[in-house]
């Protein structure tokens, strides 16, 4: 929308309208700054357990050293050798991660949701993450970032965001580990059927919309592997399958087997 300025000569009686005026372009223009999630109120004490733990000038620090982003579907966040980003706090979607092979095979490691923490985009702060990891937005998701060279100037001096840090590392690596064992230990059709009923408790749903090689990837498995472990399930009237998606029709059975 295109608006045309008239000049309005200043006066008593021209004043209240000027006033007026500014206050309403204000105003619209900070409801729609809000709107579009650009001036968002963070409540730290509400999402960082060590808020309270900080002086003021950390304090001060960590506040303008966060932001909020959004990614869409698909979008990587984090790789190897390219910017540390920081420390992740979801407010909505889901985060893959994921390592990729020297030959282009990824494999899922877990995945984080709203209201998670994630430190493993802060790599260059943490020095136990050694290894290479990428994490991508599995759906459309928004997020607060901490910076990276924000989290290591503070932690050199406050233990609470050390320790947080520290300890969510570990919870990650925990993830990591039980993938691993499922990977290395576990029979395909267990992975499987543990796979399909996570995703359907992530989402509260009995669909799990996914291709049969997006499963591959998060059971660490080939696609022509998944697929007749699928069909599989569906002759058994475990499972209904559709193009793109897979419904979960005997709960009971799935469990038994996972």
């Amino acid at each position: 929308m295109i608006l045309s300025l008239v000049p309005i000569p200043f006066s008593r009686e021209t004043a209240p309208l000027a006033v007026s005026f500014i206050f309403h372009g204000i105003m619209n223009k900070d409801k729609n700054r809000k709107k579009n999630g650009a001036d968002m109120t963070i409540d730290f004490e509400k999402i960082y357990p060590f808020w309270n733990k900080m002086n003021a000038e950390e304090k001060d620090l960590f506040s303008r050293g966060t932001r909020y982003r959004e990614f869409s579907a698909g979008d990587l966040i984090h790789q190897p050798d390219i910017k540390c980003e920081g420390m992740i706090y979801m407010l909505s979607g889901i985060l893959r991660i994921y390592m990729l092979s020297d030959d282009g095979r990824e494999i899922t490691l877990f995945r984080q949701g709203t209201g998670e923490h994630c430190v493993l985009s802060a790599s260059c702060v943490i020095d136990a993450i050694s290894f290479e990891l990428f994490i991508e937005a599995e759906s459309d998701a928004t997020m607060y970032i901490t910076d990276a060279p924000v989290l290591r100037k503070i932690s050199e001096s406050n233990p609470y965001l050390n320790i947080f840090c520290q300890e969510l590392a570990l919870e990650n690596f925990s993830e990591i580990m039980w993938t691993l064992q499922q990977v290395l230990f576990f029979s395909v059709d267990r992975r499987l059927a543990g796979y399909l009923l996570k995703e359907s408790d992530m989402t509260d749903s009995d669909v799990i919309n996914a291709t049969h090689e997006q499963i591959a990837t998060s059971i660490g498995s080939a696609r022509e592997v998944v697929s007749r472990m699928l069909k599989r399930f569906s002759d058994d009237g475990y499972i209904k399958l559709s193009r793109g998606s897979v419904e979960i029709l005997d709960r009971d059975s799935l469990e038994d087997i996972a």
